[in-house]
Parts: structure tokens; C-alpha cells; sequence
């Protein structure tokens, strides 16, 4: 395997391992922006990927088992929802009592249900979203450097790939076009001041987030029935933290949050790549290191290597109707 070949393979895993993240990632931009802390993220991807396994497993088909995996995240979502908007509970408790909910409670219901030690039956190839090949593919794959690039890291992805990277300009408009965007960011920065306006806070943070359990719904299905063909326990592997750190280095903005996720799918990547490999004038690096560098990168980078990132100024601070 050449050079470029080489290349060619990691970006095409790159992209791969950015979507959960991207999804996640902007599920917690649109909560936050207005205004609700989501630390549990995690809970809700590994919730919704437990679910659209289940169901997925049941009826062979994806479609229902993503529908399976937004309803459970978007339940989820209402939950929090409830213990910080309605109850003005602390959010960053209730964020961490999600993923320590969906953790236990997958396992044990995956160990109840199918008995294999907390994980559910391998799906059939009917049961999970399967690559798709876009058009031309055949006619440029023997073009010099395009054609591979094409072939192998724009073409031969699952839909729920391209509905992620299409959600990152969807979302820039939802948030910078609309009267719910502006509404939403408002909310985040000065509640009282929409509040006076007789626009309901506690309606718009519920609105932001049902968004974000919406997309989480969309990232753990990812994980469990399109890279993946089963639910394995702890399969989201602090991924949802990573995408909180990927949201706070892309300082809050749709199209950096993408960037931001790429970058984390590439250092994924390339540790993956390197597994059992031999680096110049050390030799075999133990596998642990490489798989602890996006880890690393998040802790790097949250030091204070990516500037000021000023969240939104109501953020984490539940908000009580002036009377």
C-alpha cells in the first residue's frame, strides 16, 4: 500500500468516525445556545443506540429502528428537561444522572432481553443502513487521485452520513435565518429580555432541547446499525464528551463544530491506522497510547489552547419568571 493509498484509507475512516461526534455535536450546540447545559449527551446517544438495536433486531428494518433510537433520546432530552427548566435543578447533575441511567440500564436490559452479556443479537444486512454508491463512481475511480478520493472517501458512505454533514448547513440556517433561531439564541444570552418580549423561556428550552435529543437520536442509531451492525455495552465510549469538547473549541458555531469533529475523526483515525504499527526509532507503540490520543487532544485542547471560548452568557443558570 502506497503512500496515497494509505492516505486515501484514513480519510475515508476519518469520516467515518467524525459522524457520530457531528451529530452529538450539534445536538448540544443548538441546548446550549439556549442556554441548557447537556453533559449527558453520552446517556442519550447510548440510549438511542440500545433502542434502534433492539428494534432494528425486531422488525429488520433501520427506518424503524432510528425512529426507535430518536424517541428514546428525545424521552431522554424531556427528562432533563424536566429536572432543569421546569424544576431549575442543577444541569450538570442531572446531565451526569442520564449517562449513568443509560449505561446501567442498557446493559441490564440487553442482558435481560437477549442474554449476551448486555449486547443484542448481530443484525442481518436488512436490518442496518448499508453503504450507498453515488453516481460516476465507475468512471472516475481510475482517474489519478480523484478517482480514489471520490470512490472511496465521498461515495461509499451510509445516508445517515450525508444527512450529518447536510444537518451542519441546516443548522447554520435554522440558527442565523430564522425566528426560532434568533429566538433561541436569545434565550441563551438574556431570557429576561425575551421573556419581556412575551416570548416563553421554558417553551424555548424545551423546544432546544427535543432539537438535541433529536440529533443524539440520530448519532447513537449511527453507532449500533450503520458503522455498526449490534449494540455492545459502553459502545459510545465517551464519545459525547468528546463532542462537548468539540462544541466548546468551535466556540459554539455550526460550520467550526464540523471542522472541530473532523479533526477528532482524523486523530481517531490515524490511531486506529497505527495499531500494531512500528514508529522510527521507537518501534511498536502499545495500542493503549494511540487509542488514548483523542482523549489526550480533548484535555490539550480544553487546557486553554483554543482561546477564550465564552459560552452563551445565561448558560447553566435556570431561569425564574419575573413577577
Amino acid at each position: 500500500m502506497d503512500f496515497f493509498d494509505i492516505v486515501v484509507s484514513i480519510l475515508g475512516s476519518t469520516v467515518r468516525l467524525t459522524i457520530p461526534l457531528l451529530f452529538t455535536a450539534l445536538a448540544g450546540l443548538f441546548s446550549e445556545r439556549a442556554g441548557v447545559f447537556d453533559i449527558g449527551l453520552e446517556g442519550k446517544m447510548l440510549a438511542a443506540a440500545f433502542a434502534s438495536a433492539c428494534v432494528a433486531y425486531v422488525t429488520a428494518n433501520p427506518w424503524l429502528g432510528l425512529f426507535a433510537g430518536i424517541a428514546v433520546s428525545i424521552l431522554f432530552s424531556l427528562t432533563h428537561g424536566f429536572a432543569v427548566i421546569t424544576n431549575r435543578g442543577n444541569q450538570i447533575v442531572s446531565g451526569v444522572a442520564l449517562n449513568f441511567i443509560a449505561a446501567g440500564l442498557t446493559v441490564v436490559l440487553g442482558q435481560a432481553w437477549f442474554g449476551q452479556g448486555g449486547r443484542t443479537p448481530q443484525l442481518a444486512g436488512g436490518g442496518r443502513f448499508t453503504p450507498i454508491t453515488l453516481p460516476g463512481v465507475d468512471l472516475v475511480r481510475d482517474i489519478p487521485f480523484i478517482g480514489p478520493l471520490y470512490a472511496n472517501v465521498i461515495s461509499g458512505h451510509n445516508i445517515l452520513t450525508y444527512l450529518a454533514f447536510l444537518a451542519v448547513p441546516l443548522s447554520w440556517w435554522v440558527l442565523y435565518r430564522t425566528r426560532f433561531g434568533l429566538r433561541l439564541r436569545a434565550v441563551g444570552e438574556n431570557p429576561g429580555a425575551v421573556d419581556t418580549a412575551g416570548i416563553s423561556v421554558t417553551w424555548m428550552r424545551y423546544r432546544a432541547v427535543i432539537v438535541a435529543g433529536f440529533l443524539c437520536g440520530f448519532s447513537g442509531a449511527y453507532l449500533a446499525i450503520a458503522q455498526s451492525a449490534a449494540f455492545i455495552a459502553n459502545m459510545s465510549a465517551g464519545k459525547g464528551y468528546i463532542a462537548l469538547a468539540a462544541l466548546i473549541f468551535a466556540k459554539w458555531k455550526p460550520v467550526p463544530v464540523m471542522f472541530a469533529c473532523l479533526l477528532f475523526g482524523f486523530l481517531d483515525a490515524v490511531a486506529n491506522f497505527m495499531q500494531g504499527k512500528s514508529v522510527p526509532l521507537i518501534g511498536e507503540v502499545p495500542v493503549q497510547i494511540f487509542q488514548a490520543l483523542p482523549y489526550i487532544l480533548t484535555c490539550v485542547l480544553l487546557a486553554g489552547f483554543i482561546g477564550v471560548a465564552k459560552p452563551p452568557k445565561a448558560g447553566g443558570v435556570a431561569y425564574s419568571k419575573e413577577r
